[in-house]
């Protein structure tokens, strides 16, 4: 499954990622990189969850990238 991430670095320099189709999954590090680790893993204990609750699990996403010349 896909989902979107957003990552800001917050006022102390720490990487705060979150899944806006997965409300209240959010999780933080050091480095971009270990943020997107650690929401990786929040997002799946996140899935496990809904799946133990019978909750409906959001569907996936498809999306593409395009280029702008400005």
């Amino acid at each position: 499954m896909r989902y979107r991430i957003l990552i800001e670095q917050d006022e102390d320099g720490v990487f705060v990622a979150e899944c806006p189709s997965l409300p209240g999954c959010i999780s933080q590090g050091r480095t971009r990189k270990e943020a997107l680790e650690n929401i990786q893993d929040a997002a799946h204990g996140y899935m496990e969850s809904l799946k133990k609750h019978n909750e409906p699990v959001p569907p996936s996403i498809e999306e593409e990238i395009i280029e702008v010349a400005v």
